[in-house]
């Protein structure tokens, strides 16, 4: 993590996700969203996409984090170790039916994914063990970082 924070410019921060975090892809401490991300960050704040929007804390648990990366074309969302047990408690929270709620919030004008039942299935399979995956980084005392390629 401090690594990560310490890191001089993108294409540093870049090195060392895509070599060191991606390149050994420890799947006991890896979480996949697929193309879902998009859908869960809104289900779990105002049904839109922004880096601050929503409420604490689950809208830090995709891009609410701090922002490591600076430019337009990548995502790299930081929740130090501290934060991600409040995280962990409210994603606990969080069933399909407020999920749900969550997703009736999306307005399809600027969505990418196309608004109905087989989208909805599609985030919640993706979503739907991400709070075991969050308490589990809690118990460890680990960060967590989200990354995308836009």
């Amino acid at each position: 993590m401090e690594r990560l924070v310490q890191a001089t410019d993108d294409t540093d921060l870049l090195a060392i996700i895509q070599e060191e975090i991606e390149g050994t892809w420890d799947e006991d401490h890896l979480y996949q969203t697929d193309k879902a991300w998009e859908a869960i960050h809104r289900c779990l704040t105002d049904g839109k996409l922004a880096f601050d929007n929503g409420a604490f804390p689950l809208n830090a648990v995709i891009v609410g984090g701090h922002q490591l990366h600076r430019s337009e074309h990548y995502i790299v969302s930081l929740v130090r170790p501290e934060r991600v047990p409040l995280l962990a408690a409210a994603l606990a929270e969080v069933d399909k039916e407020r999920f749900g709620v969550g997703y009736a919030r999306i307005g399809q004008s600027d969505y990418q994914g196309k608004i109905g039942e087989d989208d909805f299935e599609y985030a919640w399979n993706w979503f739907d063990g991400l709070a075991v995956f969050f308490a589990k980084a809690a118990a460890e005392g680990r960060a967590v970082i989200f990354t995308v390629d836009q």
